[in-house]
């Protein structure tokens, strides 16, 4: 079974990440980091707390202090890493991959994940196995408050006083991950009613990890069984947001970003450049475009998002994967302050999400992938899809995303797991669906 390294940091399965491959790379990154105190948090899978015992062990070895926070979101790690002024993070998950899939994840001083050039020495290190030496031991402490951080953060930046007049009804899926408790948490502090489904961290995974429409059956049944608002669905590590609507309609996790920008543009704010990556929809342009800003997009990867935001002062921005990424809070894309923002945006245009949903632009789009053996096979479906449509418009910066006058397709390799993507989208679907198909049944 695989092992995958790259700049979302290594994931495996039992068999490839092993005791060993842990401790290795642990020690790469205290070698990295050189010194400094880092918080270490891990979602609910199974093996998580075995991991991340292996990897506070690796530490303290190499003379580093580390903050055990138990089970705790993604973007809570890099929230503690920014209002702790830490050397680091590390969070234990393999996010959205299924079972028995496990990994980690590798936060710098900001928050941010590494980048390429970050990720390339540490990985380097990791090869090398040219470690640091420390004549003493580190120090590993517990503490059980870095979620009341998070969400004290959260509410210091959203107006939470037109949300709690609301009194809305909220179904929340945790997915029995990493956001069990601290998203029912932050949904009454907003004065919500919350109801939960999928809320108990020994039930992994009672549904897909991925909180895509097809797999939120269960919520949008008890959306409308309960009359409820909205329901959000929440992938393993709590920084993908997914949302249905008051009919008890899912909603494409594009959307998530989408609503966002439109509820925090439509504030007027002073910066509106908007970054997401090359296979966000389309729609995202047509919301930005009305509010008079503009979108950068760059490659796949959380990190080349929040680093481009940081660089332009971006108010809002993230990924059409369910990723909202809100600086006030965090460079971290963040269900959390997700659900906050969809809440108030509710809330302030005093309209039901089916409405404020209704009013974005429609598009089809196409998610589809290719099981691959290594990165050879991966790059020749680049070639061939390049080869393909090698007399329309190609963006190479991440894979080949083809663009057409209605449409776009974008072919790539993913960076954690073994699987080609193929992503389309446009106002046919049908146009959409054979373009698709004419990538997968190529023999050029």
């Amino acid at each position: 079974m695989p092992l995958k390294v790259s700049i979302s940091g290594v994931r495996g399965t039992p068999d490839a990440l092993t005791k060993a491959v842990i401790e290795d790379f642990a020690k790469a990154y205290a070698t990295y980091l050189g010194q400094g105190k880092i918080v270490i948090g891990s979602d609910t899978r199974p093996n998580s707390d075995e991991i991340k015992n292996y990897v506070i062990n690796a530490l303290v070895d190499l003379g580093i202090d580390c903050i055990d926070t138990g089970i705790t979101p993604t973007p809570t790690i890099g929230v503690y890493v920014r209002e702790k002024k830490l050397a680091g993070g590390i969070m234990i998950t393999a996010s959205h991959n299924p079972l028995p899939w496990n990994g980690i994840k590798l936060m710098r001083n900001d928050g941010i994940f590494l980048n390429e050039t970050q990720a390339k020495k540490l990985i380097e290190i990791f090869e090398s196995k040219k470690f640091k030496k420390s004549g003493k031991l580190g120090n590993a402490t517990k503490t059980s408050n870095a979620i009341d951080i998070h969400i004290d953060k959260i509410l210091s930046v959203i107006d939470s006083k037109p949300i709690q007049a609301k009194k809305y009804k909220v179904v929340v899926d945790p997915g029995n991950g990493a956001s069990y408790v601290a998203a029912p948490r932050l949904l009454k502090k907003l004065g919500c009613e919350v109801i939960s489904i999928h809320d108990d961290p020994a039930k992994v995974f009672e549904r897909p990890p991925e909180p895509t429409p097809k797999a939120l059956q269960k919520l949008c049944e008890k959306v409308k069984a309960t009359k409820a608002a909205v329901g959000f669905a929440i992938d393993p590590d709590a920084d993908r947001l997914s949302l249905v609507d008051n009919t008890g309609t899912p909603l494409s996790e594009e959307l998530s970003i989408v609503l966002a920008t439109d509820c925090m543009l439509g504030r007027n704010p002073q910066n509106k450049n908007v970054v997401t990556n090359l296979s966000t929809t389309m729609a995202l342009d047509d919301i930005v475009k009305k509010h008079g800003g503009q979108v950068l997009r760059t490659k796949i990867g959380e990190v080349h998002v929040s680093e481009k935001m940081k660089e332009l002062g971006s108010e809002i921005g993230g990924e059409g994967n369910g990723g909202v990424i809100y600086p006030k809070v965090g460079f971290n894309r963040d269900s959390l302050v997700g659900m906050a923002i969809i809440l108030s945006y509710m809330a302030q245009s005093n309209k039901k999400l089916s409405s404020l949903a209704e009013s974005v632009p429609k598009y089809y789009s196409i998610k589809d992938k290719i099981e691959v053996s290594n990165n050879d096979d991966a790059q020749a479906l680049i070639e061939k899809t390049k080869k393909l449509f090698k007399n329309k418009k190609q963006d190479l910066t991440d894979g080949v995303k083809v663009i057409f006058p209605d449409e776009w397709l974008h072919v790539r390799a993913s960076n954690t797991e073994p699987i080609v993507r193929i992503y389309g989208e446009g106002k046919d679907l049908k146009q959409i669906t054979d373009l698709c198909n004419q990538i997968k049944n190529y023999e050029g």
